[in-house]
């Protein structure tokens, strides 16, 4: 037998860095890298934008309102339940194989409020009321339903409605840059001019291979729970049985199976790692159910409590904010000069991004006093 390749943490850190386009900064149109990165998770309106300048060389903020705008990027519900921009294509192509985890999802928070509801009479009501294509925030659907259903309330109906039985798109103005706007939802059919692609009756899921392959290209080398970490579905068995023959296998220092697509980059350990500002819930952290590659374990609460992050040497090592034109930085641990200088220039860059060159004001703080758990 041929031994298998152990990667520790430092090479399985530096091949994220690469796929997520953090190592280097990529030449890459917008909608190109949105779906190279599978899509940027999107609850907080704003953070794509400072996602992808943290990721592409020129980043015209300009340029992601207006792909939302011409609907060739949407705002919808589907990883995990979360709310992510994906490319029209691939929503419209991933969104069927999602409906089960998305309605399991809902329930798993709403399952005695709908208990004894008609799923299928639910998504049909809905589906009649929403034939007008008229935009409608979560309470108007919920309220226009709960004539009918009235014992679970607008909150478990409009969620299941939204998040899980009818593909819906987020209409601009929100997520645009620098606009607020409330959530005002529409079927992803009226927006998108087709239907999403019906489910695959084939046994061997070939639109699980295609998630598969897209998440190695912009996760990998991962393990099959990092896989189910990231898309929220059973770890997609069915694919990755069909499609062994494609793919490379590792192991990492746990002992635990890494797949991974064999062209994909795999760079030195040693390759240097530029200070990256990262926005958040941001998908490099999220997209792992073994996160250490790029947190450690006593900071890894941040990931999930929506606090933004520095990288320097391609691991969590700071939280950042902003407020009056000023980035603020908090290290976790302490700043080396060259790790402080590096943060500070990139700092001042973001901040002049974010207020358009009117500021470049960044501060460095003193250590932070609180270690997250989670």
């Amino acid at each position: 037998m041929t031994p298998v390749t152990v990667l520790d943490t430092r090479a399985l850190n530096r091949a994220t860095l690469a796929r997520q386009l953090l190592l280097d900064r990529a030449d890459l149109p917008v909608l190109d890298a949105v779906a190279h990165l599978g899509g940027l998770q999107a609850q907080e309106p704003q953070e794509p934008f400072v996602g992808l300048w943290s990721r592409l060389s020129a980043f015209d903020p300009a340029v992601l309102s207006g792909l939302l705008t011409g609907r060739s990027v949407v705002r919808t519900h589907l990883m995990r339940r979360t709310v992510h921009l994906l490319t029209a294509g691939d929503v419209l192509a991933w969104r069927a194989r999602h409906d089960a985890m998305l309605r399991q999802r809902v329930l798993g928070v709403y399952r005695r409020e709908l208990d004894g509801v008609d799923l299928a009479e639910l998504a049909a009501a809905a589906r009649a009321l929403m034939t007008d294509d008229e935009p409608r925030s979560m309470t108007e659907l919920a309220r226009a339903l709960a004539g009918r259903w009235p014992e679970p309330g607008p909150r478990a109906l409009g969620e299941m409605v939204i998040a899980a039985l009818v593909p819906m798109a987020q209409l601009p103005p929100r997520g645009l840059w620098r606009t607020k706007g409330g959530v005002r939802n529409v079927p992803l059919s009226s927006w998108l001019g087709r239907e999403v692609d019906p489910p695959s009756p084939d046994a061997a899921d070939p639109v699980g291979q295609a998630l598969v392959r897209r998440y190695l290209a912009a996760f990998g080398p991962a393990a099959s729970a990092d896989l189910r970490a990231w898309c929220g579905l059973a770890g997609l068995p069915a694919a990755v049985a069909a499609m062994r023959e494609e793919l490379v296998t590792f192991r990492d220092e746990r002992g635990r199976e890494l797949l991974d697509l064999p062209d994909a980059p795999r760079p030195d350990p040693d390759t240097p790692a530029p200070v990256r500002f990262l926005p958040a819930f941001d998908n490099a952290i999220l997209g792992y159910h073994d996160r250490g590659r790029i947190i450690d374990d006593a900071h890894r609460g941040l990931s999930v409590a929506g606090e933004r992050v520095v990288l320097v040497d391609g691991r969590v090592a700071a939280t950042w904010s902003v407020e009056a034109a000023t980035v603020t930085v908090v290290p976790l641990d302490g700043f080396s000069r060259a790790e402080r200088t590096a943060v500070a220039e990139q700092g001042q860059a973001l901040s002049s991004f974010l207020s358009d060159g009117d500021s470049d004001r960044v501060r460095i703080t003193e250590l932070s006093p609180v270690r997250v758990r989670g």
